[in-house]
């Protein structure tokens, strides 16, 4: 099974809310790329995940971005939902300005996954002005054709980013 159709069996076929963390330090925003995910089957997006039963978006966003970045976080604020549909998957995201405020930045590990089928790759702090020169497909839609951190600072309301 390749890493796409592992990620289509555990997320697709529903639609999944999930809440991802805009941390930014200067004009860098902290990314995590994702293999399998994506027209590219790679994706640099937000730190972030789905939430349980019962978990609150706050709750959610401290414990993924936790398991996926070793960082502890203070959620400062919400931004902007942004409707994520590309057959078979099919999300709601909830996206939260944070702040680090403990841990230490490593690569973490997604716990529904098995240790030898991890999806996440890579995480770093990407500068916008090196986001633009890249291929936008290979970076979450919310981030294309944002120039600064101050942009994604400013949006806000409801966004969809559509592939049927």
């Amino acid at each position: 099974m390749t890493q796409k159709e592992e990620v289509e069996n555990l997320y697709g076929n529903r639609v999944r809310v999930r809440v991802c963390g805009i941390c930014l330090e200067e004009n860098r925003i902290l990314l995590i790329n994702h293999k399998g995910v994506g027209e590219k089957e790679s994706l640099w997006a937000p730190p972030g995940g789905g939430t349980n039963f019962g978990e609150s978006a706050e709750e959610t966003l401290i414990r993924e971005y936790k398991e996926e970045t070793g960082l502890d976080i203070l959620v400062k604020e919400f931004l902007f939902v942004n409707e994520y549909l590309s057959l078979p998957l099919h999300s709601i995201e909830l996206f939260f300005y944070v702040e680090i405020i403990g841990g230490k930045m490593a690569k973490g590990s997604d716990p529904e996954m098995k240790a030898d089928r991890q999806i996440i790759q890579e995480l770093r702090y990407w500068d916008f002005n090196q986001i633009a020169k890249e291929d936008p497909l290979y970076f979450h839609s919310v981030l294309r054709d944002r120039q600064s951190s101050d942009e994604i600072l400013t949006m806000s309301g409801y966004f969809r980013n559509t592939k049927p």
